[in-house]
């Protein structure tokens, strides 16, 4: 089996994902599940928000629950591997992740036609809720790319700067990536919530 999905090319993950979008469109077509509609394409922006989101928060939590917590644990000499090649990697999509989310989000309220009620937090029932976790969300967008991904270029040395200035980068990306794991929940909550909980 293992080599089966090699000669299909799983072992790259281009080839991965060009065969997760080809299924999803097939068995999207064999079961009527693409109409082109406006209910359908507010799905589908749907359906790209919640992948951006997976990508996002998930690699936010592999930086808190995986990396951060491994890197005391780590000799010094295989620590390059990570600060060189893994970390850069994972911030590339981690901070597109992070704008994809906001922008399908943003383009989701709007389709939907609650966009300026829940940015104002003026709207009631799921209006309010998703404006609760909009504003979560948008902070943590903002703290990725003001903060955590200007920080994190000076501790992974893509920005020259001296010991001290690489330390107190690193600290303040760090703190500010847990500060982005605190809001995840809330935030995560209230997105879901708006589909299943009643706001008055």
């Amino acid at each position: 089996m293992v080599d089966f999905l090699a000669k299909l090319g799983l072992d790259k993950l281009d080839r991965a994902l060009m065969y997760g979008v080809a299924l999803a469109l097939i068995l999207a077509i064999l079961s009527n599940a693409i109409y082109l509609e406006a209910s359908w394409i507010s799905f589908f922006v749907r359906f790209l928000h919640v992948v951006s989101g997976v990508m996002w928060v998930g690699l936010l939590w592999y930086f808190n629950f995986v990396q951060i917590p491994s890197m005391p644990k780590i000799p010094d000499e295989q620590k390059p591997a990570v600060s060189k090649v893994i970390a850069p990697t994972a911030l590339f999509w981690f901070r597109w992740a992070a704008l994809a989310t906001l922008v399908t989000g943003l383009l989701l309220a709007m389709l939907n036609g609650y966009l300026v009620e829940a940015l104002t937090l003026t709207g009631t029932g799921p209006a309010k809720l998703i404006g609760i976790g909009m504003w979560l969300g948008i902070v943590m967008a903002y703290n990725v790319w003001m903060i955590i991904w200007p920080n994190q270029k000076i501790a992974l040395g893509m920005v020259e700067a001296d010991a001290d200035t690489k330390k107190k980068a690193a600290r303040t990306a760090m703190i500010t990536s847990r500060f982005n794991t605190m809001f995840s929940i809330p935030m995560l909550y209230f997105m879901v919530g708006a589909q299943n909980i009643a706001a008055g």
